[in-house]
């Protein structure tokens, strides 16, 4: 392995950034290629599932957007000696290829790569760039895009390939769809890698609001932030119905494949995963994305009528119960969008990205 060439994968922050990056290293190792992430503390949180032959370096990097005065000034030292320590290990050893897909650890390995001449491309899993990748995007040599169409600075191109999912997720690409009757149902509630509150404040609410024999069928997995577990929980057990809660869920592609329906942000990951298995979705996009990424996101399954959409001004528990009562009384129009949503899947994002990679090296 030692003479095989080495790629270096650099993401963090979220799984939003770190699931695609996963997903393409999984690839690359099966093409015999060696693989490393550069990443922060944070992002190797989320590293529990990559392949144990990755290798996972972690850099010093920081961000203007969080914590107070001290942080901020700290930001630009911190990056520098990140930066610094990347282009010190790929002196020692050059990478055939660095590939960014964004997130603010991202910075150092693509630092440290573009200043040595290194190749390089970027990952965009969302229909606007992230901040990470807008600037290093005029310094790479090619853009690969998960959601079409991507908005790209005036004389950039980009490539669609989809956002590569995991291989456990591709495992159960199609699985089999038990529409929604009378009998027990699986409402799967995700508000990405680190949860959202808002969904623990209206979901339980919207369930209660349910007719008495369709919520009592429903078994309810929800995603919420650990400091919410507790009550969310506590909300569910006063209606009487069956809920599992948790801050983060290891077995998503299980849970995922046994829903009727799916109540998500609609960060790109996850709708990545969602489509690729399929199942019919209410996406709820974060009101404090940016640049509206996750309406973008979410816009080509809602125009095929895999999934509603339900913005947060909107997203009450009166609107959420009367959407879920739609879905889960009309077992014909819940498969119809299972099958729109399988039929936006893009599987081979992750070999197509790979092809990519290998061309960029020189087709090693």
């Amino acid at each position: 392995m030692k003479n095989s060439p080495l790629l270096v994968l650099a993401a963090g922050g979220t799984g939003g950034h770190m699931f695609p990056a996963q997903a393409v290293a999984e690839v690359m190792l099966r093409r015999g290629w060696r693989v490393v992430l550069s990443t922060d503390a944070r992002g190797a949180r989320y590293t529990a599932g990559f392949p144990a032959e990755i290798g996972i370096e972690k850099v010093s990097s920081a961000t203007f957007s969080k914590g107070g005065f001290f942080n901020k000034i700290m930001v630009p030292i911190r990056i520098a000696i990140g930066v610094t320590s990347a282009r010190r290990k790929m002196r020692r050893e050059r990478p055939s290829v660095v590939v960014g897909f964004g997130g603010y650890p991202a910075i150092p390995a693509m630092g440290a790569a573009t200043s040595l001449g290194i190749p390089c491309m970027l990952h965009e899993q969302n229909g606007i760039l992230g901040r990470v990748n807008q600037l290093f995007a005029p310094r790479v040599n090619q853009i690969a895009c998960g959601t079409w169409p991507t908005e790209l600075p005036d004389g950039l191109t980009g490539h669609h390939v989809g956002n590569p999912v995991r291989q456990e997720i591709l495992d159960r690409h199609g699985a089999s769809y038990i529409p929604p009757g009378d009998y027990p149902m699986d409402l799967l509630v995700i508000g990405g890698s680190q949860g959202a509150r808002i969904l623990s404040d209206v979901v339980p609410t919207a369930v209660g609001l349910l007719p008495d024999a369709l919520r009592q069928n429903l078994r309810i997995s929800q995603q919420a932030r650990e400091e919410d577990c507790e009550r969310v929980l506590e909300a569910y057990a006063e209606i009487g119905v069956r809920a599992d809660v948790q801050s983060f869920f290891k077995d998503i592609p299980a849970r995922m494949s046994l829903a009727q329906l799916v109540i998500s942000r609609s960060g790109a990951s996850s709708v990545a995963d969602i489509s690729t298995i399929g199942r019919p979705a209410i996406f709820v996009p974060l009101a404090a994305a940016i640049r509206d990424e996750q309406i973008a996101n979410a816009r080509e399954l809602v125009q095929a009528g895999a999934a509603k959409l339900l913005l947060e001004p909107d997203f009450t528990p009166e609107n959420l119960a009367d959407q879920i009562k739609d879905l889960l009384t009309n077992s014909a129009q819940a498969q119809s969008m299972a099958n729109a949503a399988l039929g936006c899947s893009k599987t081979e994002a992750a070999t197509d990205l790979a092809d990519m990679i290998e061309t960029l090296a020189g087709g090693i």
